[in-house]
């Protein structure tokens, strides 16, 4: 497999999670809102977009380009997708880690009908060269391309057509700042309240035919890390406990049971959080942890564990960094059931 399908199929899964099959990622895509009306929560982003979008209609333009921040999981593709139809123009999908040549983006850029979508997941991962080939093509919709080498190489100019630009980043800080700036609108999209992500756990139910109960839906919920992508997940996992067991309805008891089954705590953790604060908790106790340090002991890859596990710890309070390290907090050691060495809990 060349390295092109493998950054292909990584974009692939990495819309519904790395160990997602097809059918996982098919129901994923079925869940997704197709309208802003349809999209829950991020409600002032959404009043955002309605203004923005609905200007660009009265004007009979494309829209300015948009730029979404925030989490995986919050909806950045599925606003993408939204974008377009609203718009009522078709979308082109890739990703930052795809697009390894000039080449590969001038192909994308020049096969865009008026009017269409560009989606570029990742965008902060693609290299200065691919940059300054979007910065004529965003500001002046054109495109200058080189032919040949050497004394004899030309550069011509290529007109392109209308198209709005939508990216998406987990790290908007590493969006470099000319390319930041092209954008004519940046939303950043937060985590979740377990309201929201009970309403949008309902409809899940419902589109996927879940006869599931009110304080169900609560339960997952409130364990999904506020992020909806996972709330999904963990609504498909308990339907296949309940499935299995023979449970036609799906209670706050069943939902606890199956949760419980695959390792997921009350407090959203699964089992490599859990790792995490068991090693800050016994093994390194009071001390000051670097992160490849802890990203060694957990046998996870240092990004991973500072993109995807860090964020809800410091979000709820269960670890602080500091300039020496990371330290689990009192709330912690008392999740944990382990008490600092040296004196007991606060």
């Amino acid at each position: 497999m060349s390295r092109r399908e493998i950054d292909l199929e990584r974009l692939n899964t990495s819309l519904v999670g790395p160990l997602a099959d097809e059918g996982e990622r098919n129901a994923e895509v079925s869940l997704r809102p197709m309208t802003l009306k349809d999209f829950i929560g991020q409600a002032e982003l959404v009043r955002h977009l309605e203004i923005v979008l609905g200007s660009a209609r009265a004007r009979h333009q494309s829209a300015d380009h948009l730029l979404f921040a925030g989490p995986p999981g919050l909806g950045k593709t599925s606003l993408a997708s939204i974008v377009a139809a609203e718009m009522g123009s078709g979308i082109r999908i890739t990703s930052g880690p795809v697009l390894s040549r000039p080449g590969d983006l001038a192909a994308l850029l020049t096969d865009l009908q008026d009017g269409d979508v560009l989606f570029i997941d990742e965008i902060h991962r693609l290299s200065r060269s691919l940059e300054e080939v979007l910065y004529p093509a965003l500001e002046d919709r054109r495109l200058d391309v080189l032919i040949g080498r050497g004394p004899s190489a030309r550069s011509i100019r290529l007109d392109l057509p209308n198209f709005t630009l939508v990216g998406a980043t987990t790290r908007t800080g590493l969006v470099a700042a000319p390319l930041r700036d092209r954008f004519g609108f940046i939303g950043q999209l937060d985590l979740y309240d377990p309201a929201e992500l009970s309403v949008i756990v309902t409809r899940s139910a419902r589109l996927l035919g879940i006869e599931l109960r009110e304080d169900a839906a609560q339960t997952i919920a409130s364990r999904s890390r506020g992020t909806p992508r996972i709330a999904n997940r963990l609504l498909r996992r308990v339907r296949d406990f309940a499935a299995v067991h023979d449970h036609e309805r799906i209670d706050k008891v069943v939902a606890i049971e199956a949760l419980v089954l695959f390792g997921v705590d009350n407090y959203g953790l699964d089992k490599i959080d859990r790792r995490i604060l068991q090693l800050l908790c016994d093994q390194f106790s009071r001390q000051p942890v670097g992160l490849t340090t802890l990203a060694h002991a957990c046998g996870e890859e240092p990004t991973t564990i500072e993109d995807a596990y860090e964020p809800f710890l410091l979000r709820e309070g269960l670890l602080i960094r500091t300039p020496r390290g990371r330290i689990a907090t009192e709330k912690a050691y008392r999740h944990m059931g382990l008490a600092p060495r040296g004196g007991g809990l606060a």
